[in-house]
């Protein structure tokens, strides 16, 4: 994500930590790297031209030409100003009513169907009741995409097949909501052009019957500055109360998040980060601007870890390890915990420096590595996970068939994890001594 911006602004960045000293002269020598890394990755000219304006500024001011690292503090007043750019604070939903209505806009392809559902996923996980509605009649087999999506989440949703009035697919939903207890409506439009005219005045209609406390646009994070273009026009249209930025893992350059809210003066609530229905995340502009500067996300990676990792799970597995308990289900299901928190790039992207220390990478041979472990594993019987040494030539021959590995590749995995174990019996052992004297090093030293 950003990698194109993050590099470019990275090359900016060294030549600011190497100032000694900050003056006019040279705070304009570095700030135009800053000033061509943005309008390279698409950023709105004036918000680029602002923004720098805005750096230099405050970079000029007399804490920074007389502290003893000048560099370093105008670096942190463009992570500042970054994140004053992207909305300051992470603004969310504001769902009053009962049942409140999100109505979910935008172009053709840009991800409303798919956004709904993961939009309802995250509201169903913070205690709402949410009801997706079909409300695209036009596009062939959206309604059932809808229900596929839905289906997938265990959502309900609401679909009249073979309805053409939308005005009317809203009411019908409206009374199944109030009727099935369901706090939330989400309303998958139909997508359209800007200079669909006939399509917007349909929309503006259905929101005066619905009357929605969220009306959000939904954007192709990579379409860059013509995102702003459409925001613009369908806020004029519909008074929009924020956007969702969808494929933001696949954007390079991001023009679009960071002109949208300077341009539009609305926030972004949500960024789409992949295209599994978990991959789904409130927009934070510290975060963001983090990980754009490649400072990294590490409260975002802790998150991660807390909604995929049982706390009581882990806790178990821990006692398991110190007591030289672990076998090969626990491994598998630690290799399966690991996978819940998404790729191997996304998690080691996350990390200060991890943008920088991928550049050149290819963890796609470890995230295969993780596959054939769990094929290896899964092809044994519990008897073979609990007691590995049963495993003879001929158990072997069966497990590497079935798992689509050779002999050798199932010796390597069974030999790494002996040695595993081999280890988490010695700290297990370790910790027994240091709680018999003392429980620390200290205590170690008191009884020599």
């Amino acid at each position: 994500m950003f990698d194109s911006l993050s590099s470019k602004l990275e090359s900016a960045f060294r030549n600011l930590r190497g100032l000694g000293k900050i003056s006019e002269a040279n705070a304009s020598d570095a700030l135009r790297e800053v000033r061509q890394a943005l309008l390279e990755a698409d950023v709105n000219f004036k918000v680029a031209r602002d923004f720098i304006e805005r750096v230099k500024a405050k970079s000029l001011g007399q804490e920074v030409i007389q502290s003893i690292q000048p560099g370093q503090q105008v670096i942190k007043i463009i992570h500042d100003e970054l994140v004053e750019l992207l909305g300051a604070t992470n603004a969310g939903l504001q769902l009053s009513g009962n049942p409140s209505c999100v109505l979910m806009v935008g172009l053709h392809g840009s991800g409303k169907t798919t956004s709904s559902g993961k939009l309802g996923r995250l509201l169903h996980k913070q205690g709402r009741t949410p009801l997706l509605v079909a409300a695209d009649v036009y596009r062939p087999a959206a309604m059932e995409q809808l229900e596929t999506v839905g289906k997938q989440l265990d959502l309900p949703v609401y679909a009249h097949k073979g309805a053409t009035d939308v005005l009317q697919i809203a009411r019908e939903a409206l009374d199944f909501a109030r009727a099935n207890n369901r706090n939330t409506l989400i309303f998958d439009t139909a997508g359209r052009l800007q200079i669909d005219e006939p399509l917007v005045q349909e929309l503006v209609r259905l929101r005066d019957l619905v009357k929605p406390q969220e009306t959000l646009l939904v954007l192709d994070a990579a379409t860059g500055q013509e995102a702003v273009n459409v925001a613009t026009h369908f806020d004029q249209a519909l008074n929009i109360t924020g956007s969702i930025l969808t494929k933001l893992d696949g954007d390079a350059r991001g023009g679009a998040a960071l002109s949208l809210r300077a341009v539009t003066g609305k926030p972004i609530k949500f960024a789409g980060m992949g295209e599994k229905l978990d991959e789904f995340e409130p927009f934070h502009p510290e975060r963001m601007a983090s990980r754009i500067l490649g400072m990294g996300d590490v409260v975002s990676l802790v998150e991660k870890a807390a909604e995929a990792v049982d706390l009581e799970d882990a806790q178990r597995m821990e006692e398991k390890m110190r007591k030289g308990q672990f076998t090969l289900e626990d491994f598998l299901e630690q290799l399966r915990q690991m996978k819940k928190l998404g790729p191997l790039e996304s998690i080691v992207g996350l990390l200060p420096g991890g943008a920088e220390a991928l550049k050149g990478q290819d963890l796609s041979k470890q995230e295969k590595e993780f596959r054939h472990m769990e094929a290896m594993i899964c092809g044994m019987t519990p008897q073979e996970r609990r007691n590995p040494h049963i495993l003879n030539a001929r158990r072997r021959q069966r497990i590497a068939k079935g798992s689509g590995v050779t002999v050798t590749e199932l010796n390597t995995m069974l030999n790494k994890f002996a040695g595993m174990q081999q280890m988490m019996k010695k700290m297990g052992k370790f910790q027994k001594m240091l709680a018999r004297m003392g429980g620390s090093p200290a205590g170690l030293l008191r009884h020599r």
